[in-house]
């Protein structure tokens, strides 16, 4: 499990959730995973998520090209997130 709270000793453990991120395409190329789960803050946001994995994986595609899905239902960014929720970060496909 992978931990992504600031270095922040004001955080409590109780206002922690874990996440399950499922990774497909370029982005499990580029983070050599298909899944991980992570420690996050309870108020952080699917944008503030994303940006926190794309930090630590170093994903070349910014959040505007994605679409987001949280327990394989299509999401907002702005939708939250509660404990246990597995969130599927979704590149562009092409068609043909």
């Amino acid at each position: 499990m992978n931990n992504l709270l600031e270095n922040d000793a004001n955080i409590d453990i109780d206002t922690t959730i874990n996440i399950n991120i499922l990774y497909f395409a370029s982005l499990a190329d580029e983070a050599n995973c298909h899944e991980e789960t992570v420690t996050v803050s309870q108020s952080t946001s699917l944008t503030e998520l994303y940006e926190k994995l794309r930090q630590k994986h170093r994903f070349s595609r910014p959040q505007p090209e994605l679409r987001v899905a949280v327990n394989d239902y299509f999401a907002k960014w702005t939708d939250e997130i509660y404990e246990g929720d597995s969130v599927v970060f979704i590149t562009p496909v092409a068609g043909g």
